[in-house]
């Protein structure tokens, strides 16, 4: 899939920073834009290959005629798996496109929840993060 810029990203200097944080640069920002049209090409390709591998196993799922219970409990664990992984990388990919949104709309690096900056460091390490620390491990104590 060939790589797309975003349509409209905001300079560096209009992206709110933790207090603390250097703003952004020109440098890192495309360094994170860079990374986060990577990982959607990425998604893309392995959503395409997932899809194509689940499509298999539910064609060939058959009517169980041959096949013993093991058999086709390994089949069925193996097309929930895949239907999990499918679902996840969607997710993944959901959550790429909200974020590059927000590097349009000039809302990249604010949690979605509380408001807040995020933090320079934590968007570098995982550019594709919705949530600071604190709402993000109050969520996952959930």
């Amino acid at each position: 899939m060939p790589k797309k810029a975003t349509k409209t990203v905001v300079s560096p200097d209009q992206l709110k920073v933790k207090d603390g944080d250097d703003p952004w640069t020109k440098d890192e920002l495309n360094e994170v834009i860079d990374e986060l049209h990577e990982m959607k090409a990425h998604s893309h390709e392995v959503l395409v290959a997932l899809e194509t591998e689940l499509s298999g196993l539910m064609k060939d799922s058959g009517d169980g005629a041959g096949q013993d219970q093991a058999d086709m409990g390994a089949t069925s664990f193996e097309r929930d798996h895949e239907l999990t992984v499918v679902n996840s990388e969607k997710d993944k990919l959901a959550q790429i496109e909200r974020v590059l949104g927000h590097l349009e709309d000039g809302t990249y690096g604010i949690c979605e929840s509380c408001g807040e900056p995020i933090g320079k460091m934590r968007l570098m390490a995982f550019p594709r993060a919705t949530l600071c620390m604190t709402c993000k491990q109050r969520e996952e104590r959930r």
